[in-house]
């Protein structure tokens, strides 16, 4: 699993331009199970995702379609964790 955050590096006005395609990828890779969750990051500097792949190239090849990256608008820090305490109403993502 990896937590995936996002930081934009160019203004929030070329973030928005961006913003349906970006909302479309998510979608997908939820379809897939591959997203847990997403969201804004607070104040509006970028974003996180929590990703339910196994392997860093797995999450290096999804992110690779995010149009924020395709377009070099936000940079990417890829943390992969095992999740060793959750709640129980978590544990249909973790994978065993």
């Amino acid at each position: 699993m990896f937590i995936v955050l996002l930081k934009y590096i160019k203004p929030l006005s070329a973030v928005d331009e961006f913003i349906q395609e970006h909302t479309e990828f998510l979608d997908k890779h939820y379809k897939r199970k591959e997203i847990v969750f997403s969201g804004r990051r607070e104040p509006r500097t970028g974003g996180i995702m929590l990703v339910n792949l196994n392997d860093a190239d797995a999450v290096k090849e999804m992110i690779a379609e995010d149009p924020f990256y395709k377009n070099d608008i936000a940079e990417y820090d890829i943390i992969k964790f095992t999740p060793t305490k959750y709640d129980e109403a978590f544990s249909s993502f973790i994978n065993n």
